[in-house]
């Protein structure tokens, strides 16, 4: 070690604990075995972070470099992170009917949509070809509405699409309710392309069906980091990693790590889940075995009807202050969403909720990205801004290709996209985004 350059020691705090476990990983089945680094190890590449982003980055770099070691680490448990958090939409074109230049910026939507399709395409490959169970379920989503301002919102969107050529269906008020049992809803536009799945049990299964050369370390978090030559050395709570690549896909936690610091604005949003419903109450949420409402107003409620018969519903976002929430946050949400299962199946809803939990969301201001090299061999993805599942495929295996000097029309894309500007100061920050969420929380109104 005597030839390691000597480099500045960044101390890291790592990830808060969750309040409180995500839904989708308690219905994932059994828990895997942890295996947390123990030591002093050596590898060539050193993937930080289990999520879309950095389970892709590892199985890519994997691939392309076979001979090469490849250690994964995870500051808790894949699947239980923000990535397991997410409601299973993996989104080919993003949703956001209200934004301004959606059908303006027409080079950009497209290259969204290719960079999308391109983790789709490589999520479906770990379903198809290596076999991971994840409830798999291509049926496209469709955008609800329960109000006659969502109805307008959704006409919005459909010009978006037409502008871009995509195919949708309009489903009306009576098709809409017989399929979701719900009385709520009025209107809807089916898109196809994106697919459901079970967000955490994909992770769990992708862990197992990753490269040989992959070793995954979970409850492993970063206590800090020397950036050099010709290793990397990380330390953790057991032990020291050496790294002659590092790739750090921690989402907004990348900031931490000495690049784009104050240029992370960290959301939670929260959801809930029900206990698997009985055969009788079944028959309560529609005809469709399994569907996802994405709500007309982005600030409504999200709902699944899952293929393991339980209702999940998402809604409420909350500026989190050092990228932490409480248990106090995630129970005063829920008390939104139980608003919510009141108002779409109030025969059903006194049975509640068998799980509540925060997922973190890590927007720039000017919505940027983090997609590069940040320095000599440290690459980094991060700052999905939403629709963060086929996104962060993309992103990790494009980071992963661009480590193993390759190039693609993805690496293209995402290395033309601007990135994260600075935020204001925190407080001003924290008290714009909160002023700005309950304004639009209120305005939602019943698509909530």
């Amino acid at each position: 070690m005597s030839n390691q350059t000597r480099a500045k020691r960044i101390a890291i705090e790592p990830p808060h604990a969750e309040p409180t476990m995500s839904g989708w990983y308690l219905a994932a089945g059994p828990e895997l075995s942890v295996v947390p680094q123990v030591g002093d190890i050596e590898c060539d590449c050193l993937v930080v972070g289990g999520g879309w982003m950095g389970l892709h980055a590892a199985r890519r770099f994997a691939e392309l470099n076979p001979d090469s070691s490849v250690v994964l680490v995870d500051a808790g448990r894949i699947g239980n992170n923000a990535s397991g958090r997410c409601m299973g939409f993996v989104i080919d074109l993003a949703h956001n009917p209200r934004k301004q230049d959606f059908v303006e910026d027409i080079k950009g939507n497209k290259e969204e949509l290719f960079v999308n399709l391109e983790g789709i395409d490589y999520i479906r490959s770990a379903v198809e070809e290596l076999g991971v169970d994840c409830d798999w379920d291509p049926q496209g989503k469709y955008h609800s509405a329960a109000t006659d301002h969502g109805v307008a919102d959704l006409k919005r969107f459909s010009e978006a699409l037409d502008t871009l050529g995509q195919n949708y269906t309009w489903i009306e008020r009576e098709e809409l309710q017989a399929m979701t049992g719900s009385k709520h809803y009025i209107r809807a536009l089916h898109h196809p392309g994106t697919i459901l799945l079970q967000p955490a049990k994909y992770l769990k299964n992708a862990i197992k069906a990753l490269p040989a050369n992959v070793t995954v370390h979970e409850n492993t978090p970063i206590t800090s980091v020397s950036f050099g030559a010709p290793r990397h050395v990380c330390e953790t709570p057991t032990g020291t990693i050496r790294a002659s690549k590092a790739i750090i896909c921690a989402s907004g936690y990348l900031t931490r790590f000495g690049f784009f610091e104050n240029r992370a604005i960290p959301l939670y949003t929260f959801a809930s889940m029900t206990r698997p419903l009985t055969q009788s109450e079944l028959a309560r949420v529609g005809n469709k075995r399994a569907y996802g409402l994405i709500p007309a107003n982005s600030f409504g409620t999200t709902v699944r009807r899952t293929i393991d018969n339980r209702l999940f519903l998402r809604n409420v976002y909350a500026y989190a202050t050092d990228f932490k929430t409480t248990r106090q946050d995630v129970m005063k949400a829920r008390i939104q969403q139980q608003v919510a299962f009141d108002r779409r199946w109030p025969e059903l809803s006194s049975i509640g909720f068998e799980a509540s939990w925060g997922g973190l969301l890590t927007l720039a201001q000017n919505g940027g990205m983090v997609f590069g090299e940040l320095d000599r061999n440290v690459y980094g993805a991060a700052f999905c801004n939403g629709t963060g599942v086929a996104r962060g495929a993309a992103f990790g295996k494009a980071i992963a290709e661009m480590a193993s000097d390759r190039t693609s029309p993805v690496i293209d894309i995402l290395k033309m996209r601007a990135s994260p500007s600075r935020t204001y100061p925190k407080p001003v920050t924290a008290l714009g985004v909160r002023i700005v969420t309950a304004l639009r929380f209120r305005q939602a109104g019943a698509e909530v």
